[in-house]
């Protein structure tokens, strides 16, 4: 720990013990606190990608979700729509429908649809289908948001690490020196507190990203919910309507 402490003032000489620039901070930092530091950046770098990408994902969610809805109720033939979404399907919604349809036509195929006893299983089977299509695609959807509620919550403690192991570190400096002039302390201390700063940095907008896109996900999981719910009620009064 002496060592660490004589180097980072011989350090601290080269750059000048009065430069509290962020660059001159970084450079007179302990190893380890250079290493927090690091990992503190690292992890920023990759939550601002991810908000990236899940902001973009879920806006463009969002917009396929609205032309489908808008060809799903125009009237036409869901055969027809079928045809077209079939197996290129782009997004959930579409997914849902596709795998409904493929089970429905599986089902019609064989004749089931004619036997009443058979009808109401036809109908499980595809409420299954798309429960579980449902739940797949949401899966993939919430995929990385762990990673930000992760740095959200550690990211400060990290920091607040980093913070400490430099104070006791300036501290050690102090007692080989001798000097505890606040032209001495000031240097030392700050390098340390910038550990916090840059740990509340990575921490901040990765908690408000987990909350907005958690909210996000929540309203289009509600979303397909409802598509399920309908597309159901609407295959069911299809079969109804089949003659046995």
């Amino acid at each position: 720990m002496e060592a660490q402490s004589v180097e980072a003032m011989r350090l601290a000489g080269s750059i000048g013990a009065g430069d509290l620039s962020i660059w001159a901070l970084i450079l007179r930092a302990d190893v380890v606190v250079k290493a927090v530091l690091l990992l503190l950046l690292g992890a920023s770098i990759w939550c601002w990608a991810i908000i990236f990408e899940k902001w973009l994902r879920f806006r463009r969610l969002r917009v396929q979700a609205d032309q489908f809805e808008d060809q799903f109720w125009s009237g036409g033939s869901l055969e027809t729509l079928y045809d077209n979404v079939g197996n290129r399907a782009r997004h959930p919604m579409e997914l849902l429908f596709a795998s409904a349809m493929r089970e429905w036509r599986r089902s019609t195929a064989k004749g089931l649809a004619s036997d009443n006893t058979l009808r109401a299983g036809i109908r499980e089977r595809i409420q299954q289908v798309m429960q579980i299509t449902m739940s797949r695609e949401l899966e993939r959807l919430e995929r990385y948001l762990g990673f930000l509620a992760t740095v959200g919550s550690t990211a400060p403690f990290v920091g607040l690490f980093g913070t400490v192991w430099g104070i006791m570190n300036s501290f050690q400096a102090i007692a080989v020196t001798k000097q505890t002039n606040l032209a001495a302390v000031a240097p030392g201390i700050a390098e340390a507190l910038f550990a916090t700063a840059v740990g509340l940095v990575a921490a901040i907008p990765a908690v408000i990203a987990y909350n907005k896109f958690s909210n996000d996900l929540g309203r289009y999981a509600n979303r397909l919910d409802g598509f399920v719910g309908e597309f159901t009620a609407i295959l069911s009064r299809q079969l109804e309507e089949r003659p046995a």
